[in-house]
């Protein structure tokens, strides 16, 4: 679970104008956001590693995924904001959050 938010949080460094694409036009400083996400998902990603922070870091992982559903809503509202996702994509894409949000939670009884 750690590697894939590391490679998800350093993809945000490498590919920002993905992220940048699909932020919501009502959040404020969308470049600051997208590299803040992506470094707490690379911090979350190694926390989730190391025993001592496992716990802390698994709720950033959770709260992280609820703020992304603003993002996956976002998507859902116009042609321009789904970055060419068609929209069934799109859709899955919720409940998918769901069980990201469960594995996260999961973790924590490991």
């Amino acid at each position: 679970m750690g590697f894939i938010y590391i490679i998800a949080g350093i993809n945000h460094f490498i590919k920002p104008k993905i992220y940048l694409r699909i932020m919501p036009r009502y959040l404020p400083k969308h470049q600051l956001l997208v590299y803040a996400s992506g470094a707490l998902e690379v911090i979350f990603g190694v926390g989730v590693c190391i025993s001592i922070t496992k716990e802390i870091a698994i709720y950033g992982i959770i709260t992280l995924l609820v703020l992304f559903f603003s993002v996956h809503f976002y998507m859902l509202s116009s042609k321009k904001a789904s970055a060419g996702l068609p929209k069934w994509l799109l859709i899955i894409r919720i409940p998918l959050q769901f069980v990201l949000i469960y594995w996260a939670y999961y973790y924590l009884a490991l």
